[in-house]
């Protein structure tokens, strides 16, 4: 038969059984655990699942590409790679073999485990175990070798409490030891085996090979290496099985749960939120209890794997509020374990409800919950697509149902339900910073145009945004455009009322918007602000509303490529550009922008945070409508942003290309200590400069108040 070896070589009979009995009995504790965790799972909220084609091929790309996981943590990245590559192809090995000697011989009297296969196997589950071994070995120099921060288990959100979670830590070395012990042992079972007896393939087992040697060169061999290589043999079989039935209740769950995960999640979680129940008198509103989590999110609970990249991303942990999007998860589920896991009851189905265990209040704190801003940056960078920033808008949807909330953030709510805007102004006052323009802005319900402008509530009331909505009109006039407003018609776009968790009023907001905007003749929807824009563009075709939508950056593009508009200087200025989180992460436009900057002649020098790792300014989720409260000795994350600016040396300008960052960027510029080395220019503003005749510019509104 050429090479090969028995499986059981030196076992006895009886030891064989005890081997088979042991494996049943780790195969019924693993399935006991597994069966548990799906009963949890489904204690949750039921939600359908569809088109599953799709989800199994996007689901192997991730997890067969590791591109989530080696993202910002090329070290990261690799280690995980190697540990799973080398994992995966010796559980393929164990798998061949457990065919080979229960099937293939004992039903079919056949056998394949000899001559070149045996050796190409042995070859390759050495080079598996050497990877695993080594990816092991890049993880454990990332967290204590580097002490990368994020690997901590400091609570930022509760800083009084230090490293609340030394358990966690305890367990990460223990599965990191565990699964090292498996290649190693096996090595030593490899060298043990060759000790024991001239092999001519020993080659073929090259880590095998060198142990050997080792072993003959202090004397174990023959008799003595074969007794060694029997006490071996079950110390590895023995820790191979206690691994496996130890999945379901220990950081390894993660195996299991980050696939189905990364099945199950939402494509456009975040950036479509769910609407109300269709009674929500009768039904639950948001999350209060660890049993109104759907089962998609009790199923993100144990995926999570503590990496902290979402902690480390998010703006509200840098600005030292009390917001860790890791230990929001962290908190749930230990609670979800305790009451539905295995460390609670075996809930059989149809025993019952699960328990109502509360979770808002403690251990989730609502000021925890109003820290964050929606940004979308933890789950951006998720390695296995938790969806962090739908449940806490959840927890938010509760807390406005209670009246919890800041009370300058409820003051505004009722002033866009009585008004129509977060200012507070007059309806007739929309379309006042049209006003001496020169030309007449149509008004878009009462004539076609091509392009109907939603302006939006900061760049219609806010003086400095007022001066970015007239550059912006000066330059569609310029390009001969046929555009108009909504004037008086107009309402909040409601982006920021949802993330706020105000559904309800988001729901009369949309409906009336669309309701207005549906009575309109017109081609296309254009808007300045990125948040009406995500809102008009994905939001509102369920209530009714389905257009063709434009970022202005993206028209002002189409302007300038088509020679609709034609730079008349070159401005030769340097900047950087800060990416908006809702023009950026949640709707994927960074190259338009740049791409502009590009055409007017302007240099643009990346800040070292840019597109989907833009840090946030600070504004969204309603937290402009907040009052800011901060540790001591903090910055706020728009300071951060311009300190990072500032550290590229000298610029003209920070450009933006949103209302809400005009606000908090022109603050932070005056707050952080960087007034007069900086100055803030919305993106409109330099294209006016650029295509706007040079005779015009001093008689120009925009120009006249753009100091």
């Amino acid at each position: 038969m050429g090479e090969t070896r028995p499986v059981f070589a030196g076992l006895s009979h009886a030891e064989i059984v005890v081997w088979y009995g042991l494996i049943v009995i780790s195969t019924a504790v693993f399935a006991w655990g597994a069966v548990n965790l799906v009963l949890k799972y489904r204690a949750g909220r039921r939600e359908p699942i569809s088109d599953l084609p799709r989800r199994v091929v996007d689901t192997l790309t991730v997890v067969l590409s590791h591109r989530w996981i080696k993202r910002r943590d090329a070290v990261a990245g690799a280690g995980h790679a190697l540990v799973f590559y080398g994992f995966l192809l010796l559980l393929i090995g164990t798998t061949i073999l457990g065919i080979q000697t229960d099937v293939a011989k004992p039903i079919f009297n056949a056998t394949f485990w000899y001559g070149g296969f045996y050796l190409g196997f042995k070859l390759v589950l050495d080079i598996a175990g050497a990877m695993l071994l080594g990816g092991l070995g890049l993880l454990a120099y990332n967290r204590w070798g580097r002490r990368a921060s994020r690997l901590e288990y400091r609570r930022p959100d509760r800083p009084a409490e230090g490293d609340g979670r030394s358990l966690y830590r305890v367990g990460d070395g223990v599965f990191i030891g565990a699964l090292a012990f498996l290649p190693l042992t096996g090595f030593l079972l490899e060298g043990l085996f060759l000790a024991s007896s001239p092999q001519r393939f020993a080659a073929w087992s090259p880590v095998g090979w060198v142990l050997m040697k080792l072993f003959r060169a202090v004397g174990i061999a023959g008799s003595g290496a074969a007794t060694a290589h029997h006490v071996v043999w079950w110390i590895h079989g023995v820790t191979a099985l206690g691994f496996v039935s130890s999945i379901p209740f220990t950081k390894a769950v993660h195996m299991l749960a980050a696939p189905s995960n990364i099945a199950a999640r939402d494509r456009q979680a975040g950036k479509r939120l769910p609407a109300l129940p269709l009674d929500a008198v009768a039904e639950q509103v948001g999350y209060t209890s660890i049993s109104d989590l759907t089962w998609e999110h009790l199923l993100s609970l144990d995926a999570c794997t503590k990496c902290g990249k979402c902690t480390a991303a998010c703006p509200a942990a840098a600005a030292g509020l009390p917001l860790s999007p890791r230990d929001l998860i962290l908190d749930l589920r230990e609670v979800a374990e305790a009451t539905l896991g295995a460390h609670g009851r075996l809930r059989l189905p149809g025993s019952g409800a699960a328990p109502a265990t509360a979770v808002l209040g403690d251990p989730i704190r609502p000021e925890s919950v109003w820290s964050c801003t929606q940004c979308m940056a933890c789950v951006e960078i998720c390695p296995v697509g938790i969806e962090h920033v739908p449940i806490i808008n959840q927890f938010r949807r509760q807390l406005v149902e209670r009246g919890e909330m800041d009370p300058l953030l409820q003051s505004t709510l009722e002033t866009i339900y009585s008004s129509g805007n977060s200012f507070g102004e007059p309806k007739r006052k929309r379309g006042k910073w049209s006003d001496g323009l020169g030309f007449a802005v149509k008004d878009a319900r009462k004539e076609p145009v091509d392009v109907l402008w939603f302006v939006g509530d900061y760049a219609s009331f806010d003086p400095r945004n007022q001066q970015v909505s007239r550059a912006l009109a000066q330059v569609l006039h310029e390009a001969s455009l046929d555009f108009g407003i909504l004037y008086d018609g107009e309402r909040t776009g409601g982006f920021d009322v949802r993330r706020a968790g105000e559904e309800g009023l988001f729901t009369t907001l949309a409906e009336g918007n669309v309701k207005t905007i549906s009575s309109c003749d017109f081609g296309r929807i254009l808007t300045s602000d990125p948040h009406s824009y995500h809102a008009l563009k994905n939001e509102y075709p369920a209530f009714g509303g389905s257009w063709t939508v434009l970022h202005h950056s993206e028209l002002l593009l189409e302007l300038l490529e088509s020679g609709r508009l034609v730079p008349q200087r070159q401005l030769e200025r340097r900047v950087t550009y800060h990416d908006p989180c809702t023009l950026g992460r949640y709707n994927g436009v960074y190259d338009p922008p740049r791409r502009v900057l590009e055409a007017i002649g302007i240099e643009l020098v990346e800040m070292p945070r840019n597109r989907d790792n833009s840090l946030c300014c600070g504004a969204g989720g309603g937290r402009i409508w907040m009052k800011e409260q901060r540790p001591e000795g903090s910055r706020r994350v728009s300071e951060q942003r311009i300190d990072e600016a500032t550290s590229l040396g000298a610029l003209d300008y920070f450009v933006v290309a949103c209302p809400k960052d005009v606000t908090m960027y022109s603050d932070a510029i005056k707050t952080s200590g960087h007034e007069g080395e900086l100055e803030l220019k919305e993106l409109a503003e330099l294209v006016f400069e650029a295509v706007v005749p040079p005779s015009s510019l001093e008689l120009s509104p925009a120009a006249a108040t753009a100091g």
